[in-house]
């Protein structure tokens, strides 16, 4: 019988009692994989590097010597490096381009000596909430196959929820880890700004991207959580503060009761699907009937969150994507005559219809004449959410919203309506906006089979109560 995962804690305690071996859960993982191959979760397994680790650590736990994460399969999103492996941000304009480092985050966790099996599909330079911009074809959801996994993490998620690997790392720049958790009905954390090391992710917005976990626990996560973060050299936004010890924090009772808003202008929004209202309140009941304090607060900037958010992305987008022009790296056109011709056709060639889009509204909304019409006064309006968000948390220890207005979608519902896919992230953008920490975990399921999610938000760098109350909303479930 292949090994049953269930949490990194229980899967070490069976390593260090033999009932099974790295090698061995590598390999179950690679025929799990191979079986799954329709899912296009994984763009690439490495199966020689993945052996030759899981080889390494079982001489460790044998001696006694292994890591924190010893005998963990993680996976990594498309846009995170990894030294001597290729990375395409799942954009043609990087294809067969091979790391020359591995990101920090990776650094940390193969110290630990965690095994990394494979780089999972996403959506174009992370840019999607579906996985349906990826050069490289749709993901599925493994739930139903008809449906997206959600983006950008899409392939991250995915195969956290079809057994493929213990865990994953995604990159969240507007919801893009929370949103395919919820979609694929795991846990997925987006930190504080500044607490996880961005040395080594593929930037799209420099000021909103975060990296961070996605697990088929809380636990997990806060383990996995601890593991990557910290100060690090080569990232000059990261915060100095001490990392904290969340994964032993979550193991001892928390006799906390908090104080808990939520955003009433979220549950009463017009798109948000009846059954996904209805189990968010039923969650808000429960963290009530527990002893915590819930109240409804007014947030009226709601319909300025998606807007402010595409504005400052698209423009942080257009800057960072200009390195990507066919001279210095990745794809270069074959109908080239000259250099003007090799920077146009190599880009136009190589990059998606959506980043396409989204690098010309960068590119627009910094231009000369509509800078202090767009970019400028997005920044206003970001320092106005930033400041509203904080006088929430003045009063309240969380916010909580549900994850998405809805459950996953088909294939090709929102595709055709650029507005409409952008406003599947109306409820985690928020997060991103301000820099704090956001989680979102499993709720119940949806009349149409498909998970849904709670999102719960937190005070910056404030990760071990937010770890902690996502536990026992955790617990609702079982």
């Amino acid at each position: 019988m292949p090994y049953q995962f269930s949490t990194i804690h229980n899967l070490q305690n069976d390593l260090r009692a033999g009932k099974t071996t790295c090698v061995k859960l590598v390999e179950e993982n690679l025929a799990r994989i191979e079986t799954r191959k329709n899912l296009n979760a994984f763009l690439e397994v490495f199966k020689e590097s993945a052996l030759q680790k899981a080889k390494e650590v079982d001489a460790k736990i044998a001696s006694k010597t292994a890591g924190k994460l010893a005998g963990v399969i993680v996976g990594l999103k498309d846009n995170i490096c990894y030294k001597g492996h290729k990375v395409s941000a799942s954009s043609k304009i990087l294809e067969s381009f091979e790391s020359l480092y591995s990101a920090t985050v990776v650094e940390k966790l193969l110290a630990e000596d965690a095994i990394i099996i494979g780089r999972c599909n996403c959506d174009e330079f992370a840019m999607g909430s579906s996985n349906e911009n990826s050069a490289y074809g749709n993901v599925l959801n493994p739930l139903n196959e008809k449906f997206v996994p959600g983006g950008s993490s899409g392939g991250a998620a995915a195969v956290v929820a079809a057994d493929l690997c213990h865990v994953t790392l995604g990159s969240d720049t507007g919801g893009s880890i929370r949103q395919p958790a919820s979609f694929c009905g795991i846990v997925g954390f987006k930190p504080t700004y500044g607490r996880v090391s961005r040395w080594g992710l593929i930037a799209y917005a420099s000021s909103f991207d975060q990296i961070g976990p996605l697990t088929k626990t809380v636990e997990d996560t806060a383990l996995i959580f601890e593991i990557i973060s910290g100060v690090d050299e080569f990232d000059g936004t990261m915060a100095k503060k001490e990392v904290e010890h969340y994964y032993d924090a979550l193991s001892k009772p928390n006799p906390k009761k908090y104080k808990i808003a939520y955003l009433k202008d979220c549950i009463e929004a017009k798109g948000l699907d009846p059954e996904v209202k209805q189990k968010t309140v039923a969650a808000l009941e429960k963290l009530k009937t527990a002893g915590h304090t819930v109240e409804a607060v007014d947030f009226p900037y709601l319909d300025y969150l998606v807007p402010v958010y595409y504005v400052l992305t698209t423009a942080e987008a257009s800057s960072n994507l200009s390195r990507f022009d066919g001279v210095h790296y990745g794809y270069r056109s074959k109908n080239v005559t000259d250099l003007e011709s090799t920077y146009k056709r190599s880009r136009s060639e190589g990059f998606g219809k959506e980043v396409k889009r989204r690098i010309m509204l960068g590119t627009f909304v910094l231009s000369a004449g509509y800078y202090d019409a767009y970019y400028s006064k997005g920044q206003k309006v970001r320092k106005l959410l930033q400041e509203k968000t904080n006088e929430i948390f003045k009063s309240y220890d969380f916010i909580i919203t549900p994850s998405t207005p809805g459950t996953a979608f088909e294939f090709g519902k929102n595709s055709q309506d650029p507005i409409k896919m952008y406003l599947e992230d109306i409820f985690t953008v928020q997060a991103n906006i301000v820099g704090i920490p956001a989680i979102s975990v499993p709720n119940g399921l949806h009349s149409n089979g498909l998970p849904i999610g709670l999102q719960i938000m937190g005070k910056a760098f404030a990760e071990a109560d937010l770890l902690s109350l996502a536990k026992d909303v955790e617990e609702f479930k079982k």
